[in-house]
């Protein structure tokens, strides 16, 4: 292989760390001044070795806390970074890139390309072929900056590659690669549960890395057919009337190596623009943006997939029990008021609505009170009608109305009973 007379270096651009004293022994100043056989030196004024002058030099008080931020080991030192450290998903990963003449020559028209390549894409950070570098002088270099925005898991690689003129006018070709593997910062974990008309979502957020990581933003955005409002605690009076909370709003902290933070969200059924509620059988929910900063203000972002909850069967129509009365009295009738509504763009129907039997033979104490079969007119595209059931208990205490089922008589089609709904049934 012909000797090359570049050479790339890598440098990663990142935030410098606190430097934490991990010694007991704490430096003095006055370290810096004197050496150590100063009290070796039998002419020093007594005042000078007095701890009460403030200048003692010995070090019987060095492990004493001066200062209560003295525990935290801090020095208030910054720390440039020794290694290309981790990098992880949402990032911008940053990369200051040296290409050196190491010969005593001068190289010429250098045209320079930089890429990051992953397991699925190849993506060009610089290239400088249309305006390559004049020259490089020996022993001179030529510096650069790249910035790519990390969107990928699993092992990368930044190739570097340079083609020029060496001393001898011959064209060489110069290629390096430098490997890094990219984590994940953060986990999301996900549960839904539905309650009635509602979903919630429950989404835990847990912080992988070795710093803490404050959150600027977990937002859920939700598919065109859900609206989402977060659920919070309850906060303390001065805090909520707080002009200033409301401005400035603190990032929620999450810990490192394993801190979690819940957020809870209330899902709803949007409406649809003519006014009819859009049904499309889609168990999509939405997904979650989330931005976060880091100690020293290194920012990331981070989107998730789509975020699935319990699976829709599609339904033709839908038959809901809208209103119960309050009072329900022992062997006197009471309607029960229901709605019809169409899901579909065509005319679906007639329809029979009637209680059903059960092959468990089990007895029943709300019954239908009068014609035990109720027909119902052709339903419109995305149309509803509202009807009554005339029913009667004959039993006290709680009881269920079970079975309430819709026919479809042109299709033939039974639909599955509602619920088993539950009333309390009072005396005169």
């Amino acid at each position: 292989m012909a000797q090359q007379s570049l050479a790339f270096r890598v440098m990663r651009l990142c935030r410098p760390s606190f430097q934490a004293e991990d010694a007991l022994l704490r430096l003095h100043p006055a370290d810096l001044l004197a050496g150590e056989d100063l009290l070796d030196v039998s002419s020093l004024p007594p005042s000078l070795l007095d701890p009460r002058g403030g200048a003692d030099f010995s070090f019987r008080d060095r492990f004493q806390l001066e200062n209560p931020t003295d525990a935290m080991a801090l020095s208030g030192l910054l720390v440039l970074p020794q290694s290309f450290g981790a990098i992880y998903l949402g990032e911008t990963f940053c990369s200051y890139i040296s290409i050196n003449n190491s010969s005593s020559f001068e190289a010429r028209d250098i045209i320079i390309k930089a890429e990051i390549q992953t397991e699925k894409q190849r993506i060009l950070l610089l290239d400088t072929s249309k305006t390559p570098v004049e020259s490089i002088r020996a022993g001179g270099r030529y510096d650069f900056i790249v910035e790519h925005d990390v969107k990928e898991l699993g092992p990368h690689t930044l190739v570097c590659t340079a083609l020029y003129n060496d001393g001898d006018s011959e064209r060489k070709y110069l290629p390096q690669f430098f490997k890094f593997v990219v984590a994940n910062p953060l986990s999301v974990r996900t549960k839904v549960r539905t309650v009635k008309e509602n979903t919630f979502l429950e989404a835990c957020i847990e912080n992988h890395t070795k710093s803490n990581l404050y959150m600027d933003q977990v937002e859920f955005e939700p598919a065109p057919q859900w609206s989402a409002t977060i659920l919070k605690a309850d906060e303390h009076s001065l805090e909520r009337n707080s002009k200033t909370r409301d401005i400035f709003k603190p990032p929620v902290l999450i810990l490192a190596g394993g801190g979690i933070y819940n957020y809870l969200y209330q899902l709803k059924h949007a409406s649809h623009e003519s006014g009819h509620t859009r049904i499309d059988g889609s168990n999509i929910l939405g997904k979650l943006q989330i931005t976060w900063r880091t100690n020293l203000g290194e920012s990331g972002r981070l989107q998730t997939q789509q975020i699935l909850g319990t699976p829709v069967a599609h339904k033709d129509i839908d038959l809901r029990i809208v209103e119960v009365p309050a009072v329900v009295i022992l062997e006197r009738p009471f309607l029960l008021h229901l709605v019809l509504t169409s899901q579909t763009d065509k005319t679906v129907g007639p329809f029979e609505v009637f209680i059903s039997e059960r092959d468990s033979g089990e007895e029943k104490f709300v019954m239908v009170n009068g014609i035990q079969k109720l027909v119902l007119p052709p339903l419109e595209s995305f149309g509803s009608t509202n009807f009554d059931m005339n029913m009667i208990a004959t039993r006290l205490g709680v009881q269920r109305i079970t079975g309430i089922t819709i026919f479809d008589t042109k299709e033939k089609k039974a639909y599955d009973p509602l619920p088993d709904l539950e009333i309390f049934v009072d005396a005169v």
